[in-house]
């Protein structure tokens, strides 16, 4: 008998299990069944020895929802509605978050029921597993199968920093760990969508850290399979300040090993997605260059990405992104070889056989260099 499992229906319960906030129905009622039945789903994840440590708490008492928000309150509920009332209406990166998370913290009282997931057992810092990863991923089996019948949650571990409060409220006796406070309720419509994140391939590295495939990889490895590379670093900055450094084409000139530095073909103009720039290179098994190079994206304070020799065919692809991240900037420094012919490819023509070997070492050399720019990036954003 063959049985086959609806991907579609999993991925998308996956894929579009949010933290909901604005949208959980307080006026609904949800009765306990639905949630027993979804800690029994949540109990057929992996522990940590095949023991069934985990026991959770459905806290229905309205005098004891209403303590645990004011627990939330004070640890993080107070701060959010205050970053709420300063952002709304500024545009603020993260005026829509703070709308939502103040939102919560105003509401958490109201909510049909606040599960608390714990396990057996207290964190000892040996950096030994067997505790954590043993119920979070029962915790999110948890909020993934209320999504699938139309219910959502919201993680939330700030009231957390009250665990002590939070035991003697519950009863919960020591020996325990308090893992997350998540509220349930119906959700106001089901049109949940993914979220934008980055693609696998640009985040997953095959082998070796921080080395991407466009394709394939395939066996032996090639340029054809868009080999890059990717330097990330956090900037105590706002992206605005990160921005003239990153869009100054001769920054990085000053840090590199091998990049001396860039002109743009007309010094006056607005730059472009289009334009073009000539860049300075030396390197000691090729000598010195230059390369043509056009601006592919081009969004202040936001991307910044060129490719080298041929607009249609480029030899190498280049980008600068920025992302805010809690207050700071994450700044992420990419590379794709290819497809086209680059200064590259004269070692390959040579010895094709240590094609895969070319490219590693290639990419662990302009690894090093991203790595120096993004640095001095750093440093003279936050020293501003």
């Amino acid at each position: 008998m063959s049985f086959t499992i609806d991907t579609e229906s999993v991925d998308h319960a996956l894929s579009t299990t949010r933290a909901v906030r604005l949208r959980l129905d307080l006026e609904r009622p949800v009765d306990n069944q639905v949630i027993y039945d979804c800690i029994d789903i949540a109990e057929q994840a992996p522990t940590g020895g095949n023991q069934g440590s985990r026991r959770w708490i459905i806290v229905r008492d309205q005098a004891r929802k209403e303590r645990l928000a004011e627990l939330y309150y004070e640890s993080i509920g107070k701060f959010m509605i205050d970053a709420r009332d300063k952002t709304m209406g500024t545009g603020h990166p993260n005026e829509r978050v703070m709308k939502s998370a103040a939102h919560l913290a105003e509401n958490m009282a109201n909510v049909p029921a606040i599960v608390i997931p714990t396990i057996i057992g207290e964190h000892d810092g040996s950096g030994q597993p067997g505790l954590f990863d043993s119920v979070i991923q029962s915790a999110w089996s948890f909020c993934v199968a209320l999504r699938a019948r139309g219910l959502g949650t919201s993680w939330t571990t700030a009231g957390l920093s009250k665990s002590g409060e939070v035991a003697e409220l519950l009863g919960i006796p020591e020996g325990m760990t308090q893992i997350a406070m998540i509220p349930v309720a119906w959700t106001i419509g089901t049109d949940f969508k993914p979220a934008p994140r980055l693609a696998a391939r640009d985040i997953a590295f095959i082998d070796t850290f921080a080395h991407t495939w466009e394709s394939g990889p395939s066996d032996p490895a090639c340029v054809a399979d868009g080999p890059g590379t990717v330097v990330e670093i956090d900037i105590k900055a706002p992206a605005a300040k990160v921005w003239p450094f990153v869009s100054d084409i001769d920054f990085g000139a000053q840090f590199s090993e091998e990049f001396l530095g860039a002109t743009w073909a007309e010094p006056n103009a607005e730059p472009a997605v289009g334009s073009m720039f000539v860049g300075s290179n030396k390197h000691p098994a090729i000598g010195e260059w230059d390369v043509e190079c056009f601006l592919t994206h081009y969004e202040p304070a936001k991307e910044f990405g060129w490719c080298t020799s041929n607009a249609d065919n480029p030899g190498a692809r280049w980008r600068f992104e920025l992302e805010t991240i809690a207050g700071a900037t994450r700044l992420r420094y990419s590379l794709r070889l290819g497809p086209g012919r680059s200064g590259l490819s004269a070692a390959i023509d040579a010895m094709p056989d240590k094609e895969p070997k070319i490219i590693a070492r290639r990419l662990t050399e302009h690894g090093t260099n991203m790595q120096k720019v993004v640095d001095a990036i750093k440093a003279a954003a936050e020293g501003q």
